[in-house]
This record gives structure tokens, sequence and C-alpha cells, in this order.
């Protein structure tokens, strides 16, 4: 059996997906830090290793991402957009129409066709609001790990607002929402409330049928409900959010 692996070499994480057969037969991930090529080897190596396989067992390797040009033995590079179009529309049997992704450092939105051709994409990448650089600071400010945060916000009963065009101004909103000891489960909800009206305003209100969400945010059930509510429309997030972009790299193998 021949292994395809695909590689997301993003701002805040890597992530890896080693397929053969169409089959996902591993992923994982590590954080980014100087030496993305380096790091990315070691993921793929630890991912042959668990499967019991060799590096001469892989058929190729495509990259992409923020670091896709410093991965010098990529068999292919790929672009983000059409990776996580690929990937998504893939692990979705087709049924993806809107995509919206929440990287580490933008916020895209995609519109598909009935292919799984991307139609129309909009990306924010002037400002972390809403990224997931904002959920990591919120996460310090608070004191609250990231696992956390979608059960604690549903538990927030108050109509809370946070600024949702400046991360710097949202800061500086939950340090003094903080001092007056306003309770982490309002604070939280304000803040999902504030990055899904950032997600639907790029997406565009009028979205029709359900919504397929990405990336690592996607697993804060808190934000997904929030988002539910701003687009009033179904959204759907799949078992491993953060590797649809990986998986859509190792599609242009094919």
């Amino acid at each position: 059996m021949k292994l395809r692996i695909g590689v997301d070499l993003g701002s805040t994480a890597i992530k890896a997906v080693v397929a053969g057969d169409g089959e996902i037969l591993w992923r994982g991930r590590t954080n980014t830090a100087p030496g993305q090529e380096a790091h990315a080897m070691r993921l793929i190596e630890s991912g042959l290793r668990d499967l019991g396989l060799a590096m001469d067992a892989v058929d190729g390797i495509a990259v992409t991402g923020y670091g896709k040009k410093l991965f010098a033995g990529a068999s292919v590079r790929v672009d983000e957009i059409g990776a996580n179009a690929a990937g998504l529309f893939r692990l979705s049997g087709g049924a993806a129409r809107t995509i919206i992704n929440i990287g580490g450092q933008d916020l895209k939105a995609l519109r598909l066709d009935e292919n799984g051709r991307v139609q129309d994409f909009r990306m924010n990448d002037k400002c972390a609001a809403g990224t997931g650089r904002f959920f990591e600071l919120a996460a310090r400010l608070l004191d609250t790990p990231l696992a956390e945060f979608g059960p604690l916000s549903r538990q927030g009963r108050l109509d809370l607002e946070l600024s949702s065009t400046c991360v710097v101004f949202a800061e500086s909103e939950m340090v003094s929402l903080l001092a007056r000891g306003t309770p982490r489960e309002e604070i939280l909800k304000a803040l999902h409330r504030s990055v899904a009206r950032r997600a639907a305003g790029l997406a565009g209100r009028h979205v029709s049928g359900p919504v397929w969400l990405d990336g690592g945010p996607a697993k804060n059930a808190g934000l997904v409900e929030a988002l539910e509510d701003e687009l009033m429309t179904e959204i759907r997030v799949l078992e491993e959010p953060q590797h649809t972009v990986a998986y859509g790299a190792l599609l242009a193998l094919e």
C-alpha cells in the first residue's frame, strides 16, 4: 500500500494526515516553531512509527498553509483555500457548500459549487479578533483552558457585549469585566457571540442550508451554538476539524 501524506503548516500548529487506499490512517499535530520542516518531518515519522511503516512506503508529501514554502522536501505545494475546499467537500460526502474556517491568524469563508470548486471566498487576516490567537489570548486572561470554554459559556445568562472589530479593544473590555467581578462564563458567552458575529458577517448572513465549521476552534461547542444563533442555520463540524486542510492537500497527489 502506497501512502500519501498531507501537511498543513499553520501559524500556530502543524497538522499531518497519512492516508492509504483512500482511507485516513493517522492524524497528528504539533505546535508551530522555528524550523517548521524539521518539526513536520518528526511529526510524519511519529505517524509512520505508529502505523508500523517506513518512509519508503510514502508515495508523496503535499504541503499547504502559511509555511508551505519552508518545506523543501514537498512533492507538491497546495493553496490553503483549495486544500480546505477539497478536504471538507470530500469528508462531507460532497454535501458542503459553505465553509467557515477559523485559523490561528485568519478567518475565512468559502462558497463551493456542486462539484466542490470554490465559487467565492473572503478572508480577514488584518486583525486577530475571531481567530485562534484570540481564543488563546482569552484563555490566558481568564486563566481557563480552551477545552472548558464551551461548557462554561453555556452557563452564561447575561447579554454582555464585546468589541467585534479589534482584538485590542476586546482584550481591554475583558480585563475591565474581570476587574468588576464579572463571572468567566458571562465573559465567555460574550466572547463567543463576538466571534460569531465576525464570522457571520464574513460568510454573509443569508446562507442557505448547513454551514461547515473547521479549524481548531470548531471543537468549541459554545462557539458553534453562537454561530448557529447568528446565521440561524445548522452548523456542522467534522470529528477532527483541525485536520481538514492537511487532508485536502494530500488529495492533490491523486
